[in-house]
């Protein structure tokens, strides 16, 4: 249960008007593997190591019940696009083409391309710092703070 049900809900709100339903309007139905985390339950995650970061790191991510650092809520989820890599006809050939469309069409905050094929992608009502992240093939940034850090595809 959240510790503040109107905030989690409000920021919820937010990252399904600004990324999920635009997303789905663009490429068809979505896999959402995980969402909200309350902060109990994040940091019994964290401290068993079951791939969640600290809820200090979480903060206005999936947990949306707590404001970042600078009182700003947000909202992160796990999802699979199914049609833009995969399947007959896949939009894109790499997860980096995929990764500058999105970059150039939504108000996310950060994007984290795992190596299971999902993605971590964030909103903030305050979307001051759009960072990408990769898991894959080893972890490095592809844009952080605003600033590309490998040419564009």
């Amino acid at each position: 249960m959240p510790d503040n049900p109107d905030l989690a809900i409000e920021a919820a709100r937010g990252l399904c008007e600004h990324i999920l339903e635009p997303l789905t309007d663009e490429f068809g139905p979505l896999i959402v593997r995980s969402g909200y985390r309350s902060p109990r339950l994040n940091a019994f995650g964290a401290k068993m190591r079951l791939a969640c970061a600290s809820n200090e790191k979480n903060r206005a991510y999936h947990c949306y019940d707590l404001l970042d650092d600078d009182g700003f809520m947000g909202a992160a989820a796990c999802i699979i696009i199914p049609s833009a890599l995969s399947g007959d006809e896949p939009r894109f050939t790499d997860w980096r083409e995929l990764a500058w469309h999105l970059d150039a069409t939504l108000p996310y905050h950060c994007m984290d391309f795992l190596k299971s094929g999902s993605i971590n992608i964030g909103w903030k009502e305050a979307n001051r710092e759009a960072s990408i992240f990769s898991r894959t093939p080893k972890p490095h940034w592809l844009k952080r703070h605003n600033q590309s850090l490998q040419l564009k595809l």
